[in-house]
């Protein structure tokens, strides 16, 4: 905490001296995985952002706005998970573009985690003790959607809304539940399937 708030204190006392950097290089603010904060006119990894004394809220500034990942750089992983399993590698694909689009350190409002948006409850069942791994979440994501489609008899739509929304509501509502939010992911994880299956 200290070592952060001195980095900052160093990067105001830099603007108050030499004025704001609009005619400068732009600074960068920079995370390692350790938590260790730097500041920096070269960033060297995806982890700098735009460093702005006008976001006062520090912690927050970091994490708006959505990075742009790169679709192709889980693509191994996936195809190893999709033959032990037996699920479709483009339909995985095509969940993890819509739960994260790829970020392996998304956390939704709910308190999912990683690139298959795993709870921390249904994590701990499936033994992923690292969700933000992306090989132990898309294994354990796709364990679990393996374990859906054998519930609803490999009714994609079904399986997909369960994963949404949770078994229990699509089994009482004897299919897709009327939750808008949930009609909108199953429409968007097929839209997205179709896309990665016939690659356009």
């Amino acid at each position: 905490m200290e070592k952060r708030s001195g980095c900052i204190c160093l990067a105001i006392a830099f603007v108050f001296f030499f004025g704001p950097m609009d005619g400068l290089a732009a600074m960068y603010v920079c995370k390692d995985k350790r938590g260790s904060v730097s500041f920096t006119n070269v960033p060297g990894s995806p982890d700098c952002s735009p460093f702005s004394l006008k976001k006062r809220r520090y912690g927050r500034s970091l994490s708006k706005g959505r990075r742009s990942y790169d679709t192709r750089a889980y693509d191994k992983d996936i195809a190893s998970v999709s033959q032990r399993y037996n699920v479709d590698q483009h339909l995985i694909k095509a969940i993890i573009h819509t739960e994260s689009y790829f970020d392996h350190r998304a956390v939704s409002k709910r308190g999912a985690q990683g690139l298959m948006q795993l709870m921390p409850g249904t994590a701990r069942e499936l033994r992923v003790y690292n969700p933000f791994n992306p090989q132990e979440n898309i294994d354990g994501g796709t364990r679990y959607f393996k374990r859906l489609l054998d519930t609803f008899g490999g009714n994609v739509k079904l399986s997909l809304a369960a994963y949404n929304a949770g078994p229990g509501k699509v089994q009482r509502a004897n299919g897709i539940p009327p939750i808008p939010e949930t009609v909108r992911y199953v429409e968007k994880v097929l839209r997205q399937y179709r896309i990665y299956k016939t690659g356009s």
